[in-house]
């Protein structure tokens, strides 16, 4: 007989993975919907991170169109929106100087007055505090690691096993993980979730051929002086430091709090050329003339990196199978071009959570929402996609013609003339298969960091309060651990070493040859490895639960 003990179980009508925007909103929805209409719904919410709101990062300027619907008095209730937008600024950078573009050039959707700028994490604590008054069961530190499959259909998760060694044994803190069980289970692990991809293969949800596309966010919040400080001010920049061939660009979001300025860089995860250091091109981009000024004599108070949805519309996989549904940012509804999600990933909770609570009001479970699906594409969010659906694509034919493409596709639809592009373009490759060999791109020198405005990786680290437990098991996988240096090395110079925003990869040189070395209490959970490696090797997964980065306010 194993000595390994039983893991408990635990049921309910609709569990949650992820309490984030839309696990949330979806809780909370359902707790509505069982109030108003006297059927009692039994709802928990699972969260690895150390408390609601730790893993969540985000520029972030909120569209409040979901809020309005899902607490019409949210203003009353306290929720931290408290820095309307007053200005909007967008500029293109060269490498000494800048040019403002003109915000009537822009289209109408790409202004932001009427939004606020906030910090995600502390909008999402505030929904958590939200859902729990109405009876919805958070339960922080507590990685969902596997989903629970029987008879062809979803039946819950388990979280993972607590005090395993990093070979593998069980430490005297051993604790096996729980089982819990829903009627219907809901993942909202936001974007490229490990749970999501398998159930993706599992059940072949994107069986046309698409694929998801992605960026990597890096942001970071910093302290600037007084006559630095515009509350409601919000910019954009493309351009420098990135080349016209990669994707991306800049965000200096103004907060009313505390002389708080939120700078983020967004690097398009299609780039081409393996030398290029996604960490690197934001440091450079805070050393430009124009940027520059807004830091010094600051203080940087947060950084952080996480993985951001770029496909649109046509990379949205099915969102429904037996017993289960995806939401928000774990199926893909950003608005790239207006790099927003959050209203579309709490609609999408909110849609899910409508076609829950009717199935279990008539007795259902375990089968497809297929009512979820259809109300997406009658709802506003799809209608917010579908307008923005051939700018992503456009932008692989180079920043400028990609942007006068996408400029002219949002202003016919603005003006109503979408007729006039009945077409969606499809992307032509997924983002590990757009690299060129190391041998045939122009290597790229990076400036050492000032330690005023430009940081270094392991210094920003520290800053993101990340924390692992030091003797547990890698959750970095390498499905075969002789390819990093056999053929990433000589083919790519290992991107890995780059590409991450934690300094998690090393190659390290020794006597016997260099060696491929994983410094996993580094990482910030960002998933970039996981979507950019080229041999698509390495696979993220859950570490026990509460470890990864602790963000106090991002």
């Amino acid at each position: 007989m194993s000595d390994t003990p039983a893991r408990e179980r635990m049921d309910y009508d609709v569990v949650i993975v992820g309490a984030g925007p839309a696990g949330l909103s979806a809780a909370i929805r359902l707790k509505q919907l069982a109030a108003q209409q006297n059927h009692e719904v039994s709802v928990c919410v699972l969260e690895k991170g150390s408390e609601v709101g730790a893993h969540i990062l985000s520029g972030a300027v909120i569209d409040p169109i979901a809020l309005n619907e899902l607490i019409p008095d949210w203003r009353e209730k306290g929720a931290p929106l408290t820095t309307p937008v007053t200005e909007d600024n967008f500029l293109v950078l060269t490498p000494h100087n800048h040019i403002s573009l003109p915000n009537l050039l822009l289209p109408p959707l790409m202004n932001n007055h009427g939004n606020y700028i906030v910090s995600l994490g502390n909008v999402c604590r505030w929904l958590g505090s939200q859902a729990e008054a109405l009876g919805v069961e958070i339960y922080p530190g507590f990685a969902a690691a596997e989903t629970l499959s029987e008879g062809g259909k979803v039946v819950g998760v388990a979280t993972g096993d607590m005090g395993i060694g990093r070979s593998g044994e069980k430490k005297g803190t051993y604790a096996p993980g729980m089982e819990l069980r829903g009627k219907y289970t809901f993942f909202a692990e936001g974007a490229r979730g490990s749970l999501t991809k398998g159930l993706t293969k599992q059940f072949n949800l994107r069986g046309d051929g698409s694929f998801q596309k992605f960026g990597l966010g890096l942001k970071e919040l910093w302290q600037v002086s007084a006559e630095q400080h515009r509350p409601g001010r919000v910019v954009h920049t493309m351009g420098w430091p990135l080349d016209s061939r990669t994707g991306g660009g800049a965000f200096l979001y103004h907060l009313q709090e505390d002389r708080q300025v939120a700078v983020g860089f967004v690097v398009a995860l299609d780039y081409e050329n393996p030398h290029l250091a996604p960490f690197e091109e934001f440091q450079r981009f805070k050393t430009h003339p124009s940027i520059r000024p807004i830091f010094e004599g600051g203080k940087r108070l947060s950084y952080g990196a996480r993985a951001i949805n770029h496909g649109g519309l046509q990379s949205i996989p099915e969102l429904v199978f037996p017993g289960g549904a995806l939401i928000g940012c774990a199926a893909g509804f950003v608005n790239v071009p207006r790099i927003k999600g959050t209203h579309n990933a709490m609609k999408t909770g909110m849609l899910a959570a409508e076609a829950a609570f009717e199935a279990l009001k008539d007795g259902r479970s375990g089968d497809a929402l297929t009512s979820y699906p259809e109300a997406f594409k009658a709802s506003w969010a799809y209608t917010d996609l579908h307008k923005v659906r051939n700018v992503k694509p456009a932008l692989k034919k180079g920043m400028w013609l990609g942007t006068a493409i996408g400029g002219i596709h949002m202003w016919l639809n603005s003006l109503g003339l979408g007729f006039l592009v009945p077409w969606t373009t499809r992307h032509a490759k997924p983002d590990h298969a757009s690299l060129k060999k190391a041998s045939e791109a122009p290597k790229i020198k990076y400036p050492k960091a000032d330690g005023v405005v430009s940081f270094d990786r392991l210094s920003s680290v520290f800053l993101s309060n990340t924390n692992h437990e030091e003797d547990q098991p890698v959750h970095l996988r390498l499905r075969d651990p002789s390819v990093p240096i056999a053929r990433n090395l000589p083919d790519y110079d290992e991107p890995a070493q780059r590409y991450c925003p934690a300094g998690v990869y090393e190659v390290v040189a020794e006597a016997s040859g260099p060696r491929f070395q994983i410094n996993a209490q580094n990482c910030v959970h960002c998933k970039t490895c996981d979507i950019k490696d080229p041999q698509q090797n390495i696979d993220w997964a859950v570490p026990e639960g509460g470890g990864g980065p602790n963000y106090p306010n991002m």
